[in-house]
């Protein structure tokens, strides 16, 4: 809908251009056209009002050009075919120059079926018993008025033509640029739930080492401290960059890892237990089966992000995974005995974004807050399709 109604809108403004000057031109050969009667020789009396009414009938409804085009021609077409059958015949240079003007604009605006039916009188009037003078106006004019109609009406066609490729241009356009954000929302989600997920466990684990190693020289605790410093540092810079990437920098990242599932939860939580030291446990309800690849991924990194978040901000505290399935919906608890949320909370960061984001594009939901007894809790419900369930 739309794109038809750009089209439409920029034939006519390509047409109300076009005609333009020719209204300018209405006065000009209205007056032109009384001074050629009174120059007949015509005296005051019948024969002179009736002879400027038709001239003026043959000149100014060129002002009507731009928004009667139909109403113009015809006006003019009917006063001119009037004015050859006078006697003497009293068309003006005017009134035929008027007729052949309002023939293009007809074409120009109505397309050429119109314009050939206001010509086919003129045929007609070449063809009776009239004056030498009448025949040769009238083929002079269904010529010249074939001609001129032809030409609006392919310019007509090229204005179109042209709208519609433009709208097209325009739409395409816009479907390639909301497919870019998408695809840079999700390269962001990767990047972030991938290696942030990485570097958080350098950090964390070179904490650890130095922490819990007895005897290490000062110099090897340094180095690990230096280490977990590097790392966190990369950690906020990952997420100025990120911050870039969401408002569409045009970064783009090659994805080749195979996308995990619900099978390596188990990998993960290892990783989280050693990099750590935490009590870290996966519980499973319901009837187990295998699921989309994409819910199976979704619920994955949501959990991989969450285990990032209780490592930065709840260190060392207790977490149970939690995997329910039932027949419609899998539901998914990340719960910690951590702190809990701070007490003056700022924005979310990208993480909580990005678990949202990617419940939202299985079309599922995610609610995060303090649990109950303390610490705190990340909820997901991810729909699974029928086929799926059953």
């Amino acid at each position: 809908m739309t794109q038809g109604s750009s089209g439409r809108s920029a034939v006519a403004r390509g047409v109300d251009t076009g005609l333009d000057r020719p209204v300018l031109l209405a006065v000009p050969l209205a007056l032109f056209a009384v001074v050629e009667v009174m120059a007949r020789g015509a005296g005051p009396g019948t024969d002179f009002v009736y002879g400027v009414l038709l001239a003026l009938g043959t000149t100014l409804p060129l002002l009507l050009l731009r928004g009667q085009v139909l109403v113009a021609a015809t006006t003019v077409t009917v006063a001119c075919l009037t004015s050859m059958q006078s006697d003497p015949m009293v068309l003006t240079v005017a009134g035929f120059a008027a007729q052949l003007i309002v023939l293009y604009g007809l074409g120009l605006s109505a397309g050429r079926p119109l314009a050939l039916l206001l010509i086919l009188p003129y045929l007609v009037f070449a063809l009776a018993d009239t004056s030498e003078a009448a025949r040769r106006y009238a083929v002079l004019i269904a010529v010249g008025s074939a001609g001129l109609a032809a030409t609006g009406s392919d310019r007509r066609a090229r204005t179109n033509a042209a709208a519609l490729t433009a709208t097209e241009q325009i739409m395409a356009d816009t479907l390639v640029e909301h497919a870019a954000r998408g695809e840079r929302a999700r390269i962001a989600r990767e990047l972030h739930d991938v290696v942030a997920h990485h570097i958080s466990m350098i950090a964390v684990q070179a904490e650890t080492a130095r922490l819990t190693t007895p005897g290490m020289p000062d110099a090897g605790a340094k180095r690990l401290l230096d280490i977990g410093d590097t790392a966190r540092a990369a950690l906020t810079e990952m997420r100025r960059l990120l911050g870039v990437l969401r408002e569409d920098s045009g970064v783009r990242a090659p994805q080749r890892r195979p996308q995990p599932g619900l099978t390596q939860l188990n990998e993960l939580l290892d990783e989280a237990r050693d990099a750590s030291g935490t009590f870290a446990r996966l519980i499973v309800s319901g009837q187990v089966a295998p699921l989309d690849p994409g819910i199976e991924l979704t619920a994955y990194r949501i959990v991989q992000e969450a285990l990032t978040n209780i490592r930065r901000h709840a260190r060392g505290a207790a977490v149970d995974v939690e995997l329910h399935y039932a027949d419609d919906v899998l539901r998914l608890r990340i719960r910690d005995n951590g702190p809990g949320p701070p007490a003056s909370p700022s924005s979310p960061g990208h993480g909580l974004r990005g678990m949202r984001e990617r419940a939202l594009t299985v079309g599922g939901e995610l609610r995060t807050g303090p649990a109950p007894g303390g610490g705190f809790l990340v909820e997901a419900t991810l729909p699974i399709p029928q086929e799926e369930g059953t």
